[in-house]
């Protein structure tokens, strides 16, 4: 399985920068991750909506330049379908043994993705109704990634 996570902005945290690093290195018997980053964009304070539209059309073209074509898209968005961690590692599962081999997950940057990417994906997943910093984020989603391939391995990790 091949796993490509693209996000807007780059971890400035060092302890962020861990726990990402050791989720990475945790999901290795599993599936080939990889994280790639496109620079955000500044929202300035009181932006207008046409601001906003332009800020996110060009971090959608930064992103879109990295889809792979024929990758599964799953874009993450808090108006998006809930799972549980079971139903989440099964859709995985899923995915998996239906020939879908590359999973790309595209993570928002302070103003979420556009209509555009959200249109273009295959699943759109909410972790919670709850808004989460992007950076933060990262580190969520590898954790609960690595806790679904456990919980298909029927390993005790997810307990």
């Amino acid at each position: 399985m091949q796993i490509q996570i693209l996000t807007v902005g780059k971890i400035k945290e060092k302890y962020l920068k861990m726990g990402i690093d050791e989720y990475t290195k945790r999901l290795g018997p599993f599936a080939r991750v990889e994280i790639r980053e496109v620079k955000d964009e500044k929202t300035p304070d009181g932006a207008s909506a046409a601001e906003e539209e332009q800020i996110q059309a060009k971090e959608t073209a930064r992103l879109k330049a990295l889809l792979k074509p024929g990758t599964y898209i799953i874009a993450l968005d808090i108006k998006g379908k809930n799972l549980s961690s079971p139903e989440f590692a099964a859709r995985l599962d899923n995915l998996a043994t239906t020939g879908q081999s590359h999973i790309t997950f595209l993570i928002g940057g302070s103003l979420g993705l556009s209509p555009e990417l959200l249109n273009m994906a295959d699943l759109r997943l909410s972790f919670s109704a709850m808004t989460f910093p992007h950076q933060l984020f990262r580190l969520i989603l590898l954790e609960q990634i690595y806790r679904a391939y456990k919980i298909n391995r029927g390993e005790p990790y997810h307990k």
